[in-house]
């Protein structure tokens, strides 16, 4: 098992994730109904594409000793009608200020492009990806 999730009224849960205890609520967005206090289903969805291509990152960048302590991701997600779905998700990855040599990023945009909630997503969500590096120079 992997997480507890209850309703607790007014379009909110509560989720818990068992192994650590740590818990996070989500509300529905104020587009559909919600109060948006919180993410949504769908923040969390974007959100979590963000979070699996840094974390992957991390650990191919430990695996050739490169430093992207600092990496941030900004998300936006892009939400579609008829049906109600998540039709893009835009993700800009804002690098440490590390002159990367032209392998090392290679190699970190490759692996966040194949970390695996990308490859869960279905083929119809579009996932822009863009890197911003910012020399010593």
């Amino acid at each position: 098992m992997t997480s507890t999730v209850v309703y607790q009224g007014s379009l909110r849960t509560h989720c818990v994730h068992l192994k650590s205890g740590k818990a996070i609520i989500t509300d529905a967005p104020t587009d559909n109904h919600g109060k948006g206090e919180a993410f949504s289903p769908t923040d969390l969805v974007a959100t979590g594409l963000a979070s699996c291509m840094i974390s992957v990152m991390g650990i191919k960048a430990n695996q050739h000793d490169i430093n992207i302590e600092g990496a941030k991701a900004i998300v936006t997600k892009v939400m579609q009608s008829n049906p109600r779905r998540i039709a893009a998700v835009k993700v800009i990855i804002e690098m440490p200020n590390i002159d990367y040599t032209e392998k090392e990023r290679k190699l970190l945009e490759h692996t966040a492009r194949t970390c695996p909630v990308g490859y869960s997503l279905h083929p119809d969500v579009v996932q822009e990806l863009n890197f911003v590096y910012h020399s010593q120079a």
